[in-house]
């Protein structure tokens, strides 16, 4: 795979040197199988600037810390997100409590009520500064938007938020067929959509964005 990645960064630096179009270049490509993304991956490698050979535009590269800031800002948001959802869930119960269950729960509630405020005074103020921190940092570097482990883990978080989405509808439709819907079960779906859809449209607008101003 390497090879065939290295062979295919060669070509297109060859056929740039002799002068070939960007899309006589993809054309031959495309006809010898290479895909679209494939190209248009090594092809935007090279500045489109004029100069006698092709001029490599600056790559992303892979630092510890760069790796640090990113999986403390995905850490934060889900540990945030997954606390937010217990609290309002804790709400939810403690508004529109469930007859069926024993006096005992109230206790247990109110330490669950706790610890998620706790955890989101704790973890949401460390996701908002590390994510105000990459962002400047992104616009003083923009190439930085490239890095490997902010798309890798950002598709991550987007596999994640579309999985709990197609659970949470799933569960809402299985009840709403059975005939089991209640208030209190509507307002826990909301929940879960509000948060998982909330992340969800957040860091699709950021990747479009992204490669909108590649």
């Amino acid at each position: 795979m390497a090879s065939a990645s290295n062979d295919l960064d060669r070509f297109v630096r060859d056929a740039l040197t002799q002068g070939q179009s960007r899309q006589s270049i993809a054309d031959a490509l495309a006809q010898a199988g290479w895909t679209t993304e494939q190209t248009r991956g090594v092809l935007d490698g090279y500045a489109e600037v004029a100069f006698p050979v092709p001029v490599p535009r600056p790559q992303a590269s892979l630092s510890a810390r760069e790796a640090f800031a990113y999986l403390v800002l995905f850490a934060t948001l889900y540990f945030s997100a997954w606390h937010l959802g217990s609290l309002l869930f804790d709400l939810v119960d403690r508004a529109w409590p469930d007859v069926a269950v024993d006096g005992n729960y109230g206790g247990s509630l109110d330490s669950s009520i706790r610890f998620s405020i706790a955890a989101l005074l704790i973890a949401f103020p460390v996701f908002a500064f590390v994510a105000r921190r990459v962002a400047r940092d992104v616009a003083r570097h923009p190439i930085n938007r490239l890095s490997p482990v902010r798309r890798w883990l950002t598709y991550l978080t987007l596999f994640i938020a579309t999985t709990v989405l197609v659970g949470d509808m799933t569960t809402l439709l299985y009840h709403l067929l059975g005939g089991e819907i209640t208030l209190r079960f509507v307002l826990k779906v909301g929940v879960v959509a509000f948060i998982a859809g909330g992340i969800f449209g957040w860091y699709l607008w950021d990747l479009r964005r992204e490669e909108g101003s590649a």
